[in-house]
């Protein structure tokens, strides 16, 4: 390659090229380098402890028979606090457009509760801690925020959030209760005004109970900041948090495996993953409902889709259906397509080959690398990358060997901050050499894989 094109290609997300027959397809940027003579690469794991469960040489079934005491933290049925929301909504829904978390409240009115466990747990049986991946025999596949955004309606854009954003703090009762004695404690009397404490504890319960679901089964005060920061209308780029705790979740799920009891008081939000996993299923187990939900969100289209049968039988069926992806198809990126239910502002511009300049920032967004911080106390806080680059076919672009943000002498992925001075971090590892550009033209999805990737 010329030093030119090196140059332009090293700092672009998108990569064209075309083959014979004159069909345009384009790579997932940037391009550092394709070593032909060195495989390794120091994104992959050298520790054997982190492999996938399924790897092991004995696994025990009957240890996952209990399901009620290995899933505890699932959203609550949505009667418990719909009448709540909807009081909430009469008078904050403008708010809530505003702050684009509209459309994911809307989910909580939908049977979030639901879900397979057979399914479920048969695909943390595939999760790498490392690369916080899937292994699939097609390689790795994860929720990216392109899912997220499908399902949720959440941009991959926004304010990171951090525990000091707050100016002034509203006052709010300090009390640690169970969901239904928090809702009957804070919601307000029928034919009076949301006040402003009510709608930042709606919140607060909206952000333990149905987002993240904490393992305590309880609405605790270190998610106030971040309620009181939506409530002030700040653009928190909540994808990314969401993000980030699932992959929190798959990490605990993971390593719970290998423990002699077999897993207990899994949380987090696996109600995401369910979602992700009918959707991804969809065809190859003929998941089917006759129930529309009036809601433009494949999230709500998704929750009618879960299994609703429980055997310890099934995990045959979805370990063979995770088995047979033996190359990577459409099913693995079924949020390309252009019958798209999503959210409008994504509806026409879900395929990278089609974008409209007026949402390269979402795109840049759901493309380049970033760094996350995780948690909602300062004490939780970690880094997580965002790594787009192993997974370009789930956007329709083809797959070139990925590298790390930086290499691993540098960084560690899991890094606490002590101190809270998130940009020197940031500044640190977001240096201006790993600056990108997005060119948008046309083309079509492909999931074609590089030499040098599967030489790697």
């Amino acid at each position: 390659m010329e030093e030119a094109s090196l140059k332009i290609f090293q700092s672009q997300v998108l990569l064209p090229f075309s083959l014979e027959n004159g069909n345009v397809h384009a790579f997932l940027g940037p391009f550092v380098g394709q070593n032909k003579k060195k495989f390794a690469n120091t994104l992959l794991p050298e520790d054997d402890s982190t492999l996938p469960f399924i790897h092991s040489a004995e696994i025990d079934l009957s240890l996952f028979g209990d399901t009620t005491k290995i899933f505890r933290a699932f959203p609550p049925i949505k009667d418990r606090h719909l009448s709540w929301l909807t009081r909430i909504e009469s008078e904050m829904s403008s708010s809530w457009v505003e702050t684009s978390i509209f459309d994911f409240i809307q989910l909580a009115k939908f049977d979030l509760h639901l879900f397979d466990p057979q399914m479920l747990l048969s695909a943390i049986f595939f999760w790498n801690r490392e690369t916080r991946a899937f292994e699939f025999p097609c390689d790795f596949v994860c929720p990216t925020l392109l899912d997220i955004a499908t399902i949720t309606g959440l941009a991959p854009i926004g304010e990171r959030f951090h525990h000091d954003i707050l100016e002034e703090e509203v006052p709010i009762k300090e009390d640690k209760k169970t969901y239904l004695a928090f809702i009957t404690a804070h919601v307000g009397k029928s034919g009076t005004s949301v006040s402003t404490s009510e709608h930042i504890a709606f919140l607060m319960y909206w952000l333990s109970a149905c987002v993240f679901c904490t393992p305590s089964l309880q609405v605790p005060k270190y998610y106030y900041a971040l309620a009181q920061a939506l409530h002030s209308k700040k653009q928190i780029c909540l994808s990314k948090l969401l993000l980030v705790s699932l992959y929190t979740s798959l990490d605990e799920a993971s390593e719970s495996l290998f423990r002699e009891t077999g897993p207990r008081n899994l949380s987090g939000p696996l109600w995401l993953l369910q979602l992700w996993l009918n959707a991804i299923f969809e065809k190859k187990l003929s998941l089917t409902s006759s129930f529309t939900p009036p809601c433009a969100l494949e999230g709500a289209r998704l929750t009618t889709l879960t299994p609703r049968k429980r055997s310890i039988q099934h995990f045959a069926k979805y370990i063979d259906a995770i088995l047979s992806f033996t190359n990577f198809s459409e099913d693995l990126a079924p949020f390309i397509r252009t019958t798209l239910t999503g959210p409008s502002w994504l509806r026409q511009n879900n395929q990278v080959g089609h974008i409209s300049r007026d949402s390269l920032e979402m795109w840049f967004g759901f493309l380049s690398w970033d760094i996350i911080f995780s948690g909602v106390r300062q004490k939780d806080v970690r880094i997580y990358p965002y790594q787009p680059q192993l997974f370009a076919r789930q956007f329709g672009l083809c797959q070139m060997k990925p590298l790390p943000l930086r290499p691993i002498e540098s960084i560690d992925a899991d890094i606490c901050v002590d101190e809270g001075n998130y940009q020197e971090v940031l500044d640190f590892i977001l240096h201006p050499g790993t600056e990108l550009q997005l060119t948008p033209f046309t083309f079509s999805p492909f999931f074609l894989v590089s030499r040098c990737y599967l030489r790697w």
